[in-house]
């Protein structure tokens, strides 16, 4: 079983709020003490938390139900009743929380930051507040509201600035055990990556950025086929999209093109993304069939040629993934 946990749905419930309270003072040398009921406690909230150390959301994925604390009653001499106790929900970095009906309620983009999903009910109000000159002696109160009750899901979306994006086999978690000290899964057959993994590259003047080798596209990727949506929501995070197109491809440039295309239906604003175009495998080609392959793509779409087995070409493609991350 993986530990890597990107999608979770909890059934969650705010807390009620307490109710007011309708006490009428009533001491022996006081004989008109009068309304002296306060009010009910809020209820609990459900609240996201961002938490740096999390990167999954795994401690999540046997959570069926959430309920928070409801508000206590209020009480006699205008005590207020004590709010309900919040519930926390910590989460890694690139968390979004969707409603019932696929809307955002709230993405958590930095360490500590809370969104409360779900405010508690309000608590109803003691009868001290309904006294006037023509009702002295009010016996009601409000009872406190209801919290808030649905199902919410948790999406992660991997925070990177280099996302890797090709074909299965492409090369992508060879590329990352190449330039950091990640050990993705690597295979000679397709699918070896079955979830996202990050590595930290070290660049010149102890500078670094942060790759993410994710799953393979399929054509159909964006219909759902193969891992589908499931690896094209992590690339919507990534700042650069660095296209790997394996030197043993039938078709480099329309490889290329498929793999846009997929982007492209998925969500178009992807393609606004900065993006580098690269030849992975390239031990297997000598100079003349370089020059085949970067014939294939347009003079201002010309692809860099790299190894992630033997190291050719991965200084300039750190270098131009630089250049392209400052601009």
């Amino acid at each position: 079983m993986s530990n890597f946990v990107d999608h979770v749905k909890i059934h969650c419930e705010s807390g009620h709020g307490g109710a007011g309270s309708a006490h009428l003072r009533r001491e022996k040398y006081i004989p008109k003490g009068g309304p002296d009921g306060g009010d009910g406690g809020r209820g609990g909230n459900i609240i996201m938390k961002g938490n740096s150390h999390e990167w999954t959301l795994l401690p999540l994925r046997y959570t069926r139900h959430l309920k928070a604390e409801r508000g206590e009653n209020g009480g006699k001499n205008q005590l207020t009743g004590a709010a309900g106790k919040d519930v926390i929900i910590e989460v890694p970095i690139g968390t979004i929380a969707k409603n019932e009906n696929g809307e955002i309620i709230g993405e958590i983009l930095e360490n500590a930051q809370e969104i409360v999903l779900m405010k508690g009910g309000k608590g109803g109000l003691g009868n001290e507040h309904f006294k006037s000159s023509t009702n002295q002696t009010p016996r009601y109160a409000q009872p406190g509201l209801p919290g808030e009750e649905g199902y919410i899901t948790f999406e992660l979306k991997i925070l990177a600035d280099v996302g890797l994006v090709g074909f299965p086999n492409a090369g992508k978690s060879t590329l990352l055990a190449a330039v950091s000290a990640a050990k993705p899964k690597i295979a000679d057959y397709a699918f070896t990556t079955l979830t996202p993994n990050l590595g930290i590259v070290n660049y010149r003047n102890y500078k670094s950025f942060v790759m993410a080798d994710i799953p393979g596209i399929i054509e159909g990727a964006a219909e759902g086929k193969g891992l589908g949506h499931r690896f094209l929501r992590h690339i919507e995070r990534n700042s650069v999209l660095l296209f790997l197109i394996p030197a043993d491809s039938e078709s480099h440039y329309r490889e290329f093109q498929t793999l846009e295309n997929e982007l492209k239906k998925y969500n178009p604003e992807l393609l606004d993304k900065a993006f580098i175009l690269s030849i992975s495998k390239s031990d297997l080609l000598d100079d003349e069939l370089k020059k085949e392959i970067a014939a294939e793509f347009p003079e201002n779409r010309q692809p860099l040629f790299f190894s992630g087995i033997t190291g050719e070409g991965i200084a300039e493609l750190k270098d131009e993934i630089w250049k392209v991350l400052g601009d």
